[in-house]
Protein backbone atom coordinates (compact mmCIF):
# COMPACT_ATOMS: atom_id res chain seq x y z
CA UNK A 1 0.00 0.00 0.00
CA UNK A 2 1.45 3.35 -1.08
CA UNK A 3 2.52 5.65 1.74
CA UNK A 4 2.56 9.43 1.22
CA UNK A 5 5.41 11.14 3.14
CA UNK A 6 5.09 14.49 4.88
CA UNK A 7 6.85 16.40 2.09
CA UNK A 8 4.31 15.17 -0.50
CA UNK A 9 1.06 15.09 1.47
CA UNK A 10 1.31 18.17 3.67
CA UNK A 11 -1.17 18.06 6.55
CA UNK A 12 -1.56 21.00 8.91
CA UNK A 13 -1.34 20.55 12.67
CA UNK A 14 -5.14 20.67 12.96
CA UNK A 15 -5.55 17.76 10.53
CA UNK A 16 -6.48 19.88 7.51
CA UNK A 17 -4.94 19.90 4.03
CA UNK A 18 -2.12 22.39 3.43
CA UNK A 19 -3.66 25.13 1.27
CA UNK A 20 -7.43 24.72 1.59
CA UNK A 21 -7.32 24.14 5.36
CA UNK A 22 -10.21 21.67 4.96
CA UNK A 23 -10.59 18.46 6.94
CA UNK A 24 -11.85 15.28 5.25
CA UNK A 25 -15.20 15.32 7.03
CA UNK A 26 -15.91 18.87 5.76
CA UNK A 27 -15.98 17.88 2.07
CA UNK A 28 -19.22 16.92 0.31
CA UNK A 29 -19.39 14.65 -2.74
CA UNK A 30 -20.90 17.48 -4.80
CA UNK A 31 -18.54 20.43 -5.26
CA UNK A 32 -19.22 23.79 -6.88
CA UNK A 33 -16.03 25.61 -7.82
CA UNK A 34 -15.82 29.38 -8.29
CA UNK A 35 -12.88 31.67 -8.89
CA UNK A 36 -13.82 34.62 -6.71
CA UNK A 37 -13.73 33.92 -2.94
CA UNK A 38 -16.62 36.36 -2.49
CA UNK A 39 -18.76 34.32 -4.90
CA UNK A 40 -18.78 31.47 -2.39
CA UNK A 41 -21.08 33.61 -0.25
CA UNK A 42 -23.30 34.24 -3.30
CA UNK A 43 -23.67 30.49 -3.84
CA UNK A 44 -24.10 29.69 -0.15
CA UNK A 45 -26.84 32.32 0.18
CA UNK A 46 -29.06 29.73 -1.53
CA UNK A 47 -28.19 26.97 0.96
CA UNK A 48 -30.84 25.82 3.43
CA UNK A 49 -28.22 25.05 6.08
CA UNK A 50 -24.54 25.92 6.61
CA UNK A 51 -22.34 23.20 8.08
CA UNK A 52 -18.92 24.86 8.06
CA UNK A 53 -16.97 27.78 6.61
CA UNK A 54 -13.20 27.90 6.12
CA UNK A 55 -10.99 30.53 4.52
CA UNK A 56 -7.27 30.56 3.73
CA UNK A 57 -5.75 32.96 1.20
CA UNK A 58 -7.92 32.85 -1.95
CA UNK A 59 -9.38 29.49 -0.93
CA UNK A 60 -12.81 30.03 0.64
CA UNK A 61 -15.03 27.06 1.43
CA UNK A 62 -18.61 26.69 2.63
CA UNK A 63 -20.28 23.30 2.99
CA UNK A 64 -24.02 23.11 3.51
CA UNK A 65 -27.24 21.68 2.13
CA UNK A 66 -29.49 22.75 -0.72
CA UNK A 67 -32.85 21.03 -1.21
CA UNK A 68 -31.56 17.96 0.60
CA UNK A 69 -28.24 17.83 -1.25
CA UNK A 70 -24.99 18.23 0.66
CA UNK A 71 -22.78 20.58 -1.35
CA UNK A 72 -19.36 22.15 -0.88
CA UNK A 73 -18.69 25.49 -2.58
CA UNK A 74 -14.95 26.05 -3.02
CA UNK A 75 -13.14 29.07 -4.45
CA UNK A 76 -9.94 28.49 -6.41
CA UNK A 77 -8.71 31.93 -7.42
CA UNK A 78 -7.40 32.61 -10.92
CA UNK A 79 -5.48 30.21 -13.16
CA UNK A 80 -4.75 26.56 -13.85
CA UNK A 81 -1.94 26.59 -11.27
CA UNK A 82 -4.56 27.11 -8.56
CA UNK A 83 -6.69 24.31 -10.01
CA UNK A 84 -3.66 22.05 -9.58
CA UNK A 85 -3.72 22.84 -5.86
CA UNK A 86 -7.48 22.61 -5.40
CA UNK A 87 -8.15 19.39 -7.33
CA UNK A 88 -5.22 17.54 -5.81
CA UNK A 89 -6.11 18.57 -2.28
CA UNK A 90 -9.81 17.79 -2.73
CA UNK A 91 -8.79 14.36 -3.99
CA UNK A 92 -6.56 13.76 -0.96
CA UNK A 93 -9.47 14.63 1.32
CA UNK A 94 -11.64 12.10 -0.49
CA UNK A 95 -9.20 9.28 -1.16
CA UNK A 96 -6.30 9.34 1.31
CA UNK A 97 -6.52 8.35 4.95
CA UNK A 98 -4.93 11.27 6.77
CA UNK A 99 -4.21 9.16 9.84
CA UNK A 100 -2.20 6.45 8.06
CA UNK A 101 -1.13 8.51 5.01
CA UNK A 102 -2.23 5.68 2.73
CA UNK A 103 -4.74 5.49 -0.11
CA UNK A 104 -8.21 4.41 0.94
CA UNK A 105 -9.26 0.96 -0.35
CA UNK A 106 -12.46 2.29 -1.98
CA UNK A 107 -12.32 5.21 -4.38
CA UNK A 108 -14.64 8.13 -3.62
CA UNK A 109 -15.78 10.02 -6.73
CA UNK A 110 -16.40 13.75 -6.53
CA UNK A 111 -18.73 15.63 -8.87
CA UNK A 112 -17.24 19.06 -9.57
CA UNK A 113 -18.89 21.86 -11.52
CA UNK A 114 -17.03 25.09 -12.03
CA UNK A 115 -19.15 28.23 -12.41
CA UNK A 116 -17.12 30.96 -14.04
CA UNK A 117 -17.01 33.95 -16.32
CA UNK A 118 -15.44 34.08 -19.76
CA UNK A 119 -14.92 35.94 -22.98
CA UNK A 120 -17.07 34.80 -25.88
CA UNK A 121 -15.41 34.23 -29.26
CA UNK A 122 -18.35 33.66 -31.58
CA UNK A 123 -21.35 35.69 -32.76
CA UNK A 124 -23.59 33.05 -31.14
CA UNK A 125 -22.03 33.63 -27.69
CA UNK A 126 -23.15 37.19 -26.85
CA UNK A 127 -22.71 38.67 -23.38
CA UNK A 128 -25.04 36.98 -20.92
CA UNK A 129 -25.05 33.58 -22.64
CA UNK A 130 -23.98 30.40 -20.82
CA UNK A 131 -21.28 28.14 -22.28
CA UNK A 132 -20.66 24.51 -21.26
CA UNK A 133 -17.11 23.38 -22.04
CA UNK A 134 -17.28 19.98 -23.75
CA UNK A 135 -13.52 19.97 -24.31
CA UNK A 136 -10.90 22.47 -23.18
CA UNK A 137 -7.67 23.40 -24.91
CA UNK A 138 -5.01 24.14 -22.32
CA UNK A 139 -2.50 26.83 -23.24
CA UNK A 140 -1.07 26.53 -19.72
CA UNK A 141 0.80 23.23 -20.14
CA UNK A 142 -0.12 21.99 -16.66
CA UNK A 143 -1.38 18.53 -17.61
CA UNK A 144 1.82 17.85 -19.55
CA UNK A 145 3.59 17.41 -16.20
CA UNK A 146 1.47 14.35 -15.35
CA UNK A 147 1.99 10.79 -16.50
CA UNK A 148 -0.93 9.26 -18.43
CA UNK A 149 -2.07 12.68 -19.71
CA UNK A 150 -2.47 11.04 -23.15
CA UNK A 151 -5.08 8.68 -21.71
CA UNK A 152 -7.44 11.53 -20.79
CA UNK A 153 -6.83 13.88 -23.73
CA UNK A 154 -8.10 14.08 -27.32
CA UNK A 155 -4.78 13.61 -29.12
CA UNK A 156 -6.22 13.91 -32.63
CA UNK A 157 -7.83 17.23 -31.78
CA UNK A 158 -4.54 18.44 -30.30
CA UNK A 159 -2.76 17.79 -33.60
CA UNK A 160 -5.55 19.37 -35.65
CA UNK A 161 -5.47 22.47 -33.46
CA UNK A 162 -1.67 22.84 -33.64
CA UNK A 163 -1.76 22.51 -37.42
CA UNK A 164 -4.57 25.04 -37.76
CA UNK A 165 -2.84 27.54 -35.45
CA UNK A 166 0.62 26.99 -37.00
CA UNK A 167 1.61 26.47 -33.39
CA UNK A 168 5.01 27.73 -32.28
CA UNK A 169 6.53 25.01 -30.03
CA UNK A 170 8.30 27.67 -27.95
CA UNK A 171 4.90 28.18 -26.26
CA UNK A 172 4.81 24.58 -25.03
CA UNK A 173 2.38 21.91 -26.18
CA UNK A 174 -1.35 22.61 -25.86
CA UNK A 175 -3.48 19.76 -24.54
CA UNK A 176 -7.17 18.96 -24.99
CA UNK A 177 -8.95 17.71 -21.88
CA UNK A 178 -12.45 16.24 -21.93
CA UNK A 179 -15.30 17.09 -19.57
CA UNK A 180 -17.45 14.29 -18.14
CA UNK A 181 -20.05 13.64 -20.86
CA UNK A 182 -22.85 12.57 -18.51
CA UNK A 183 -22.27 15.61 -16.31
CA UNK A 184 -22.46 17.89 -19.37
CA UNK A 185 -25.88 16.41 -20.16
CA UNK A 186 -26.99 16.78 -16.54
CA UNK A 187 -25.95 20.43 -16.18
CA UNK A 188 -26.06 21.98 -19.66
CA UNK A 189 -29.41 20.49 -20.72
CA UNK A 190 -30.99 22.63 -23.48
CA UNK A 191 -30.17 26.17 -22.37
CA UNK A 192 -26.35 26.31 -22.52
CA UNK A 193 -24.17 26.60 -25.60
CA UNK A 194 -21.91 23.57 -25.95
CA UNK A 195 -18.50 23.97 -27.47
CA UNK A 196 -14.78 24.09 -26.94
CA UNK A 197 -13.00 26.37 -24.51
CA UNK A 198 -9.45 27.68 -24.41
CA UNK A 199 -7.87 27.94 -20.97
CA UNK A 200 -5.17 30.58 -21.09
CA UNK A 201 -2.13 31.07 -18.90
CA UNK A 202 -2.89 34.76 -18.56
CA UNK A 203 -5.54 37.41 -19.12
CA UNK A 204 -3.75 39.73 -21.52
CA UNK A 205 -1.19 38.41 -24.01
CA UNK A 206 -2.31 34.75 -23.90
CA UNK A 207 -5.87 35.88 -24.73
CA UNK A 208 -4.70 38.13 -27.54
CA UNK A 209 -5.14 41.43 -25.71
CA UNK A 210 -2.68 44.11 -26.77
CA UNK A 211 -1.82 46.93 -24.40
CA UNK A 212 1.75 48.27 -24.27
CA UNK A 213 3.39 44.90 -24.89
CA UNK A 214 2.88 43.42 -28.35
CA UNK A 215 1.88 39.76 -28.70
CA UNK A 216 3.81 37.10 -30.61
CA UNK A 217 0.98 36.17 -32.99
CA UNK A 218 -1.30 39.13 -33.90
CA UNK A 219 -3.59 36.73 -35.81
CA UNK A 220 -4.04 34.32 -32.89
CA UNK A 221 -7.68 35.15 -32.14
CA UNK A 222 -8.74 35.03 -35.80
CA UNK A 223 -7.27 31.54 -36.04
CA UNK A 224 -8.96 30.50 -32.80
CA UNK A 225 -12.35 31.79 -33.95
CA UNK A 226 -12.13 29.90 -37.28
CA UNK A 227 -11.08 26.53 -35.80
CA UNK A 228 -13.74 23.80 -36.08
CA UNK A 229 -13.52 20.15 -35.11
CA UNK A 230 -16.32 17.56 -35.23
CA UNK A 231 -18.84 20.32 -36.00
CA UNK A 232 -18.06 22.35 -32.87
CA UNK A 233 -16.21 25.66 -32.57
CA UNK A 234 -14.15 27.30 -29.85
CA UNK A 235 -16.70 29.37 -27.96
CA UNK A 236 -14.75 31.12 -25.24
CA UNK A 237 -11.56 32.03 -23.42
CA UNK A 238 -11.18 31.43 -19.69
CA UNK A 239 -8.37 30.32 -17.39
CA UNK A 240 -9.19 27.08 -15.53
CA UNK A 241 -11.35 24.50 -17.33
CA UNK A 242 -8.56 22.52 -19.04
CA UNK A 243 -6.78 21.72 -15.79
CA UNK A 244 -10.05 20.93 -14.02
CA UNK A 245 -11.29 18.45 -16.61
CA UNK A 246 -7.87 16.89 -17.10
CA UNK A 247 -6.95 16.42 -13.44
CA UNK A 248 -10.44 15.22 -12.56
CA UNK A 249 -10.18 12.52 -15.24
CA UNK A 250 -6.73 11.46 -14.06
CA UNK A 251 -7.95 11.21 -10.47
CA UNK A 252 -11.25 9.47 -11.24
CA UNK A 253 -13.67 12.34 -10.65
CA UNK A 254 -16.46 13.90 -12.72
CA UNK A 255 -15.94 17.52 -13.70
CA UNK A 256 -17.07 20.22 -16.09
CA UNK A 257 -17.07 24.00 -16.45
CA UNK A 258 -19.95 26.30 -17.34
CA UNK A 259 -19.36 30.01 -17.78
CA UNK A 260 -21.35 33.15 -18.31
CA UNK A 261 -20.04 35.29 -21.16
CA UNK A 262 -19.21 38.74 -19.77
CA UNK A 263 -17.22 39.98 -22.78
CA UNK A 264 -17.49 39.14 -26.46
CA UNK A 265 -14.17 39.51 -28.23
CA UNK A 266 -15.85 39.07 -31.62
CA UNK A 267 -18.17 42.05 -31.14
CA UNK A 268 -15.90 43.89 -28.62
CA UNK A 269 -18.70 44.06 -26.03
CA UNK A 270 -18.12 44.00 -22.26
CA UNK A 271 -20.51 43.72 -19.32
CA UNK A 272 -18.79 44.98 -16.17
CA UNK A 273 -22.00 44.51 -14.14
CA UNK A 274 -22.02 40.74 -14.57
CA UNK A 275 -22.04 40.10 -10.82
CA UNK A 276 -25.67 41.18 -10.81
CA UNK A 277 -26.71 38.49 -13.29
CA UNK A 278 -24.48 35.45 -12.69
CA UNK A 279 -26.85 34.32 -9.94
CA UNK A 280 -29.10 32.88 -12.67
CA UNK A 281 -26.33 30.46 -13.65
CA UNK A 282 -25.64 29.62 -10.01
CA UNK A 283 -29.29 28.72 -9.48
CA UNK A 284 -29.33 26.42 -12.52
CA UNK A 285 -26.25 24.54 -11.35
CA UNK A 286 -27.54 24.17 -7.79
CA UNK A 287 -30.79 22.71 -9.07
CA UNK A 288 -29.07 20.32 -11.50
CA UNK A 289 -25.95 19.09 -9.70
Amino acid sequence: MKHFPESELIINADGSCFHLHLKPEQLADKVILVGDPARVNTVAAHFDTIECEVQSREFHTITGTYKGKRITCQSHGIGCDNIDIVMNELDTLANIDYETRTEKPEHRTLTCVRIGTCGGLQPFTPTGSFVASVKSIGFDGLLNFYADRNDVCDLEMEEAFKEHMQWNPIKGAPYVSIADADLIEQIAQDDMVRGYTISCGGFYGPQGRVLRANIADPDQNKKVESFEYNNLKICNFEMESSALAGLASLLGHRAMTCCMVIANRYTTEMNTEYKNSIDTLIQKVLDRI
